[in-house]
Formats: C-alpha cells, sequence, structure tokens
C-alpha cells in the first residue's frame, strides 16, 4: 500500500472528493508550498476593557459569560495550516488517516462555552455603518474607521472600552454593545480584512435578554467551517474564524505539536480552552507545516482520542450546556447570517463513543454569499437553511448495533485523500527517473540489431533519441531550478517558517555546476558515441523539422550484430561565473544549439546513402551513478 501511495495518493474513487484539483493538498503534491497561512485573530487587546459590574451581566445575559473570559492563546501557525490541508469543504471533516474527524457543536460547548441551542443567528445586512451605529452605540465613526457595512475594532476600543462607573443605564448598554461587537469581532466572527467588524450583529445586541436565545455556538461554528473550507483552496493565503477553537480542539484530539500542560489538568474550570492558557513548556519555534504535514500523514490509532471529555468532571459544566450537549449528534445546517454549513456528526460517530458505519452521501449544496445589497432580510432568503436548523432535534444520529468499522476503512481508504506530502519527496523521485532513463538509454545503445527488421531498428532509433532528448532536458531544467533558487536565500516565510538554504559564493556556485555536469552530461572523454548503418528510406523522421547540423547519425553493424562506437567531437560548455546567470542558450548542447531535432543529410544522388546518426552512449559506469542533490535541495 505504501508504494501504491508514493505515487496516488488518492482518492481513488472521487465520489465524495470531488473538488480535489481546487484543494491545497494538490497543489503540495505538485511541489507549490505555499508556506504557512496569516491567522487572523485579534484577541491580543481583549484585556485592554475594563469592564463594570452592570457591564459584565449584561454580557453573561446575552450568552458570552464564558467567551469573555478566554484569554489570548498565542496561535501556532503552521499547525493550523497543516490542519487546513486536511480540511475537505465536500464533507466539512478533516480527512485523516484514522478517518474523519471534525468540530462539532458538542466541542464548542465544552470548550467554548457558547449556547449551540437556540434561534438561528441571521438579521438584515448594512452597507453603511453610520445609521445602525447611531441608533445603538450613540455615535458613528468617522469615514476613515469604516469599510462599507465594517466598522474598525480600533474605534470600538477607543470609544467604549471605558464606561464610567456612574453612567447612566443608557451609556451602559451601548458600551456593552460595543463590547459585544468587538467581542465577537475579535474571537468567533473574525474576519481576513483586517481589524474589522461588520455592524450587522449590532441589532442583536439590541436586547440583552433577546440576545441570550441565539445559537451563538452554532453561528461560530458555521463561520469557522466556511473560513477552513475556503483557506483549504490551493489559491488562498489567509484564515479566520475562531481559531483558538480549531487550535484547542486538535490539543484535546491529537498528539501532533500538543503542548506539555504547567498546572494539574485535574482540577479542570470551564470553558475547557481554559486548560491550554498560560505558558506551555513545549516549544514550537522550529516546527513548520512540513513537520506538522509529516505527524499527520503518519498520524496513528494511538495518537487519537477521541472523546477527550469523558474523564473530566461535568460538575464544572453549567447545566444549560449539558441539556444542549445531544446537539453535537444533529444533522443538521449551521447558520451564520450568509454562511449556511453542514454539521454532518454521522461521519464521525467515534467522536461520540460510537463504532463508525459508512456514513450516507452527502448532498450537495451551493454555498453562496447573499449578504451583497444593504437593507436585506437574509431570512426571507435562506427558507430551507433554517427549516432544516429549525428540525435539528429530529436527526440526532443513534448507535448501530454489529457494526464492523473494518467495512468502514476499506470503504474510506478508497474516498479519501490519504497523503498530503509525498512519501518521496520530488527531487528523489527525480533522481529515480534519471537513472531510469540512462538504463534505457544504456540498453539501447548495447541491444544486437542482429535479425531486427527495418521498422525494429527505425523503433530502436527513436527510443533512443527520445531518451537522450529527455536526459538533455532535465539537465538544463535543473541548472535554471538551481539558479532560479539562489534568489530565494534568506527569505522568510509566512508564519514561523523559514526557508533553510544557505547562501554559496560564485566559485562555490561555478564548482557545483561544473561537478554537476561532469557527472550528467556525457562528454567525449566519458561517453563514446554510437554508429550503425541504416537505409535513409528506413530513418524514423521526427516531424519535419530536421534543421540541427550539430547531431549528425550513423547506423552500422559490426560483426558479432551489436551496435559499434565511434568517436565523438562535443563542443566545450560555456559557463556563467555567476550561477544566477545560467540559461540553456548559454550551453553547447548535444543535440545542438537550436531546436534539438535531427538532420538528414542525406545526398540526392544518392538515394540509399548511408545517414550519420550519432547519438551519444551512457557508459554503464556512469548510468548506475544516481545524482545527489546540492545545498539548494536541487537534484544534480
Amino acid at each position: 500500500m505504501v508504494d501504491y501511495y508514493a505515487t496516488n495518493p488518492g482518492p481513488i474513487e472521487d465520489i465524495v472528493l470531488y473538488d480535489q484539483d481546487k484543494h491545497v493538498s494538490s497543489a503540495v503534491w505538485e511541489g507549490q508550498e505555499r508556506g504557512a497561512l496569516r491567522c487572523h485573530e485579534h484577541t491580543s487587546k481583549l484585556d485592554q476593557w475594563m469592564l463594570t459590574e452592570k457591564q459584565v451581566e449584561l454580557v453573561k445575559m446575552a450568552g458570552f459569560g464564558y467567551l469573555r473570559m478566554i484569554p489570548a492563546i498565542s496561535l501556532d501557525n503552521p499547525l493550523i495550516s497543516a490542519l487546513v490541508e486536511r480540511w475537505r469543504r465536500e464533507t466539512n471533516t478533516f480527512h485523516f488517516t484514522v478517518g474523519e474527524m471534525t468540530v462539532t457543536l458538542e466541542d464548542v460547548a465544552y470548550l467554548l462555552g457558547l449556547p449551540v441551542d437556540g434561534e438561528a443567528v441571521i438579521g438584515v445586512t448594512y452597507t453603511s455603518c453610520e445609521a445602525v451605529c447611531i441608533k445603538l452605540l450613540g455615535k458613528a465613526p468617522d469615514s476613515g474607521y469604516t469599510s462599507g457595512g465594517m466598522v474598525k475594532l480600533s474605534w470600538l476600543k477607543e470609544t467604549f472600552s471605558q464606561c464610567p462607573e456612574d453612567a447612566s443605564m443608557e451609556d451602559i448598554a451601548r458600551c456593552t454593545r460595543a463590547y459585544l461587537l468587538y467581542l465577537v469581532g475579535s474571537t468567533i466572527f473574525s474576519t481576513t480584512t483586517g481589524n474589522k467588524v461588520p455592524v450587522m450583529y449590532l441589532p442583536l445586541f439590541e436586547n440583552f435578554d433577546e440576545a441570550g436565545k441565539y445559537a451563538w455556538g452554532a453561528a461560530a461554528l458555521s463561520f469557522l467551517y466556511r473560513a477552513l473550507g475556503n483557506a483549504s483552496l490551493r489559491s488562498q493565503s489567509t484564515i479566520s474564524g475562531c481559531l483558538t477553537l480549531l487550535q484547542c480542539w486538535s490539543y484535546y484530539h491529537l498528539n501532533v505539536g500538543r503542548p506539555k500542560l504547567n498546572h494539574d489538568p485535574i482540577h479542570e474550570c470551564f470553558p475547557f480552552v481554559l486548560r491550554w492558557k498560560g505558558k506551555q513548556s513545549s516549544p514550537t519555534s522550529n516546527r513548520d507545516v512540513a513537520f506538522y504535514r509529516k505527524s499527520l500523514d503518519s498520524l496513528k490509532p494511538s495518537d487519537v482520542d477521541w472523546c477527550p471529555y469523558s474523564n473530566i468532571s461535568h460538575t464544572v459544566i453549567p447545566e444549560h450546556i449539558l441539556r444542549s450537549l445531544i446537539l453535537g449528534r444533529s444533522k443538521t445546517m449551521l447558520i451564520c447570517y450568509d454562511k449556511a454549513e453542514r454539521h454532518l456528526p454521522d461521519r464521525c460517530l467515534r467522536q461520540f463513543g460510537m463504532h463508525q458505519t459508512v456514513p450516507e452521501e452527502v448532498q450537495k449544496w451551493e454555498r453562496k454569499s447573499r449578504g451583497v445589497d444593504g437593507g436585506v432580510d437574509l431570512s426571507t432568503k435562506m427558507e430551507s437553511e433554517l427549516n432544516e436548523w429549525s428540525n435539528r432535534h429530529l436527526y440526532i444520529v443513534e448507535a448501530e448495533e454489529d457494526v464492523e468499522e473494518s467495512e468502514y476503512m476499506q470503504w474510506y481508504m478508497r474516498i479519501t485523500r490519504k497523503l498530503v506530502g509525498r512519501p518521496v519527496p520530488i527531487s528523489s523521485e527525480f533522481q529515480r527517473m534519471n537513472a531510469a532513463l540512462r538504463e534505457i538509454a544504456h540498453i539501447a545503445d548495447t541491444i544486437s540489431t542482429h535479425g531486427l527488421d527495418d521498422q525494429q531498428l527505425q523503433s530502436v532509433t527513436r527510443i533512443r533519441y527520445i531518451t537522450y532528448e529527455c536526459l538533455r532536458d532535465q539537465i538544463a531544467s535543473t541548472v535554471v531550478v538551481a539558479s532560479n533558487s539562489q534568489s530565494e536565500v534568506g527569505k522568510k516565510v509566512r508564519g514561523k517558517e523559514r526557508v533553510r538554504r544557505k547562501g554559496m559564493g560564485k566559485r562555490k556556485r561555478k564548482e557545483e555546476v561544473e561537478q554537476y555536469y561532469a557527472a550528467g552530461i556525457p562528454m567525449q572523454h566519458r561517453i563514446p558515441a554510437t554508429t550503425f548503418d541504416v537505409d535513409p528510406s528506413h530513418l524514423y523522421h521526427i516531424g519535419n523539422e530536421m534543421d540541427n547540423p550539430h547531431l549528425c547519425i550513423t547506423v552500422s553493424e559490426d560483426d558479432h550484430g551489436r551496435i559499434s562506437h565511434v568517436a565523438q567531437s562535443v563542443d566545450d560548455i560555456d559557463f556563467c561565473e555567476d550561477a544566477k546567470e545560467v540559461d540553456e542558450s548559454h550551453f553547447h548542447h548535444l543535440v545542438g544549439e537550436q531546436d534539438g531535432h535531427l538532420s538528414s543529410e542525406v545526398a540526392e544522388d544518392k538515394p540509399h546513402a548511408s545517414m550519420d546518426i550519432v547519438v551519444p552512449q551512457v557508459s554503464h559506469e556512469t548510468r548506475e551513478d544516481v545524482a545527489q542533490q546540492n545545498d539548494y535541495g536541487v537534484l544534480v
């Protein structure tokens, strides 16, 4: 199985992962690294808000009493980026080697303490901030603090973070609404637009008691699902949403990048994200995306904790949270304004202590952005999604008896993308291909022509020509890669990644190139040429462009029916002083300086004159020499 996935990482059947070509894993497999994602979560200044006791009461009433307690947690961008590479928007799950997993409503309730049951978070869209801000905050920001229907978080903090103790109830309410808008905009609804938050959430905080009836946890999960799906596309380089939730979910479920705790986890406090607050003793500065990718590619069942909350005392969990935990198994639609995402716990039954069965086919749904115009009540545009959410208690996934998980895993291995990173690096695959081409060239050079008919001789000629063309192209392309990679020395990659290439002086670069060509190019003193006679009428012409006078091929046979060898003249190779300037035009290649096509030099008055076809032969010694890697990771 390992050998198979070294060339085909999956899916074998695209009945589930039908958008594989758009996924970042396809780009990674092709050698297109995007580095660590830019993670947008703006929690660092939340503690600068000084809330009065009355404000804290209003925040709790609105359903955010626990979310406000969560401190800023340092994000591990490479870990988040590696998780995103495993996320599939077709199923809203992570596709790991052990099966599918996901962040469920149960996880949101445990980790954030947000209500996951209640009214859908939906309302009217806005393209301007002024009217709604004046109505609910008492003042509007200057134009420099707004962008369409979004307001800068900095304006909210500068204007409302200090509520006077003797403030009127109206001013207290305004400051609290501003805080709640800041809170959701910096955590569960953080965007990739910078430090801005849509003002469309403000009307939901007009009445604090009514605000507490919304399923904020379900909205946070819908927002995160959408952010994960967008970031999993190969064209994206940023991610938003509640990344603290995502990272802490990973800490609880996966033994990958999990920090060591500085305190005893027996004495838990709610919400469970608080377990990971403060400093951890496990350094992550030397861990990049490739490190975590490899860890996830080799994930074992022993690295997974399917039910991490089962050993935690539930006495610290509020009663209203406990009553809503059953929705973790609800197969429903999550809604956050125009973001509607499917919640599919039937694909992750082991997270609820059940045996996993082959899940039902996922119905394709189109993700639409419906809130373009201002003043649009989205509840009139999303009736089917709202109906599905209203029936959330009717679609609770139940356990099945006599389940064989081996049947599920057999099915899963056919439909999943098992690997993201290549088990064998591209450079090594290039290495093997180069060695294989040399082997083919050697066989073609030494094959006996005794008893071969004209068509077979033509085939041998064709094989030899194509093989040496490929070898020549590989040499040229590799040198270009080496020269281009020099410009990348010292550059920083986003997140905590760096390109670890060491710079070299011009002299060393030139020596590397010379060493490479000494090993790779068939030179006169290393590789003899081959000749054999053939009727020109039998020569297999390659197209009509036979315009290279540097290559002449002669075909003759020795007494033993084997291809004979003759000396060959090869131009010296001209090197550039700086490897950055290496270009294919600077080299006199074996097959010529132009298109590399065969030339026909047949005398008009000698229709049966033999053609000279000089083809380099790879010696038996050099064909087994596998090229080594240089300091740039380039095959040489």
